[in-house]
């Protein structure tokens, strides 16, 4: 097992427990006063949960990450009888460990609490860094709060029932950090892309534990996305347009927006084509989709509505290289204008 904390400017302290077994969970726990938040799915699939904890089932889909299903786990919370003392124990992929966190946060103020990640896109990424939050009206993770888990456990063995196409989603988060970090990680990707297909669990765990180091490090300097935390968001800005207008993964939806932000690199000179070729190539390998069908003017508006506008601009996190960023303000006539270009073109023809 590899431990990697996460301590923030303001005193906070989050451990990351990569390899542990999901079954020492009660080493992690108070001795009493324990409540489950768990992906329906999980509580099939592992029943050390329901033999052991009073549990809070929810259906998780990014569909359902609302203020709806918060306003249930609040009311089971209220009806469990959870107080101040009450820990909260979210188990499942990214979007249960988003709404778990989030419920703890604001139930009377906010409860202890720590998270068993099921998922690569949850291990690898979502729920390191103490993001938590829900969608609201289509709008992506529009209500929200920062607030650290005490702990998360990111069994390996548990990738084992995760299926191929949410498998696949989640190396787009780990592809993500490579670009905007390691170089070297990349070429490794690249270098491995049939082993890690076929799960080897030496290469997930050091891929998982070289994306939670670089997103330690950057948290733990940036914990309220002031300044450098903002490079996480690499491929986010179309991504968090095209989820709530289509019938697809979060990790999906990275993929494509990872490959118009690095042509929109390449259309302003950042990078040269051959990076955008690696990228498309690797994510081709992966089954990972490059492009989307829906409307232009639809992703438009939904990037316009989007929390990380500024006025009249918005900031895209674009490539430098391959482990180098470059922040671009970019006015909304431009957004506009890049989003139909990349909807309407070939390949290399950006």
């Amino acid at each position: 097992m590899q431990i990697i904390e996460i301590k923030t400017t303001e005193g906070k302290q989050s451990e990351i427990l990569i390899g542990e077994d999901f079954r020492n969970i009660r080493n992690y726990l108070p001795v009493q006063n324990v409540i489950v938040i768990i992906d329906e799915n999980i509580f099939d699939l592992y029943p050390l949960f329901a033999e052991n904890f009073k549990c809070i089932k929810i259906h998780a889909d990014e569909k359902n990450k609302t203020l709806e299903t918060v306003e249930h786990i609040i009311l089971q919370l209220t009806e469990l009888q959870a107080d101040r003392s009450t820990f909260i124990a979210g188990v499942g992929g990214g979007i249960t460990c988003d709404i778990a966190g989030f419920a703890a946060s604001i139930y009377m103020r906010g409860l202890r609490f720590g998270f068993v990640s099921t998922s690569l896109l949850s291990q690898a990424d979502a729920s390191v860094g103490g993001k938590n939050g829900v969608n609201f009206y289509g709008l992506k993770n529009m209500i929200g709060t920062f607030n650290q888990p005490e702990f998360v456990i990111c069994d390996i063995n548990m990738l084992d029932t995760l299926p191929q196409k949410e498998f696949r989603g989640g190396l787009s988060e780990i592809i993500k950090i490579a670009l905007i970090k390691d170089a070297e990680m990349f070429d490794f990707i690249e270098d491995n892309t049939a082993t890690i297909l076929n799960r080897d669990k030496t290469i997930l765990q050091k891929l998982i534990t070289k994306s939670i180091q670089h997103k330690a490090d950057i948290v733990g300097c940036d914990e309220f996305e002031k300044g450098k935390r903002r490079i996480l968001n690499f491929g986010h800005t179309l991504a968090h347009a095209i989820e709530p207008n289509d019938d697809i993964s979060h990790g999906f939806a990275v993929s494509i927006g990872m490959m118009f932000a690095a042509k929109v690199s390449e259309h302003f000179g950042f990078i040269a084509n051959n990076i955008v070729e690696r990228i498309e190539r690797l994510l081709a390998q992966f089954d990972l989709p490059r492009c989307t069908n829906i409307d232009e003017k639809l992703l438009f508006n939904t990037i316009v509505a989007d929390k990380k506008k500024n006025n009249d601009a918005i900031n895209l996190v674009l490539l430098n290289g391959t482990g180098k960023t470059v922040e671009k303000n970019i006015k909304i006539n431009d957004i506009e204008k890049l989003i139909s270009i990349f909807c309407n073109t070939t390949k290399n023809s950006f």
